[in-house]
């Protein structure tokens, strides 16, 4: 049995929420540069061009990617031979305080949906548990933005719907969003369990890497024959038309009921942020 303590993951989460905040994956910015460089329309290729200006000073100056610092998502992967010496829930949300205050990162979240009132420190955190084997503790902060998690939808289809109704649910809800998500985006996808598992796998989804393609072959050409449906709508860059309007699409599975087809889409837009550490 290995100790962790709530002090560590309290400093982790604190570090992980102003670097996500202000430095993208390198899969990211990796995979911007090339759809700039295959956009054939000056004014998709200016776009791209400064976003990633963008990306560079906020790597440089340390400062948010976006205005909206979004909701602190965090992830945690618990191994089962760890003792966590504290409350681990308290430790993240501190961490989580701590990082949007010192990091200067607006504060977003409000304590209650219709009375609206600001928490004042970005807390709570959104906080999903896995138990796994071993000896380790992975953190993975995600802040997500409103702009793009609004344009999240969940869809219970009929079994009968089969791949032509959920490729159409996925096509459908990217041209609803249309510009508003801040192309180009990163679509997540869930596809089976149930009504509340499906939202959490198309959430899990925009946490892997660009360009890693689902182990399962068939849900691997899935995304790619989706991924270039959607650049096929022409929504393009900030909404100015090309052909990039998302970066990467991805898709999780779960077994589910004979009788459900639940399908889940959650946009990430081009600031796909996340930052990863294990204690």
């Amino acid at each position: 049995m290995r100790t962790v303590t709530a002090l560590d993951i309290t400093r982790a989460v604190r570090e992980m929420s102003i670097e996500a905040n202000c430095q993208l994956p390198l899969d990211v910015t990796m995979r911007i540069e090339a759809c700039r460089q295959c956009e054939d329309w000056p004014g998709a290729q200016r776009v791209l061009s400064t976003i990633e200006d963008n990306i560079a000073l906020a790597t440089r100056d340390r400062v948010p990617l976006c205005q909206d610092t979004g909701m602190a998502c965090v992830f945690i992967e618990l191994g089962q031979d760890v003792h966590v010496d504290g409350n681990l829930v308290d430790a993240v949300n501190e961490g989580v305080a701590a990082g949007y205050r010192e990091g200067y990162l607006r504060k977003s979240m409000v304590g209650d949906p219709l009375r609206r009132t600001n928490t004042g420190d970005n807390t709570p955190a959104l906080i999903h548990v896995d138990v796994v084997e071993g000896d380790g503790l992975t953190l993975t902060v995600a802040p997500k933005g409103a702009g793009s998690e609004n344009m999240g939808r969940i869809g219970m289809l009929k079994p009968s719907d089969g791949i032509d109704g959920f490729t159409s649910f996925v096509i459908d809800t990217v041209r609803q969003a249309g510009p508003n998500p801040c192309p180009p985006i990163v679509v997540g996808v869930g596809v089976g369990g149930n009504f509340d598992q499906v939202a959490l796998l198309a959430k899990r989804a925009l946490l892997r890497p660009l360009g890693q393609p689902n182990r399962d072959p068939f849900y691997a050409r899935l995304e790619s024959s989706l991924l270039d449906a959607i650049n096929a709508l022409g929504i393009g860059p900030q909404g100015f038309g090309g052909r990039t309007t998302a970066l990467g699409v991805s898709i999780e599975m779960l077994p589910t009921h004979i009788a459900s087809l639940p399908v889940a889409v959650n946009i990430n837009c081009h600031v796909a942020r996340h930052a990863t550490r294990t204690l």
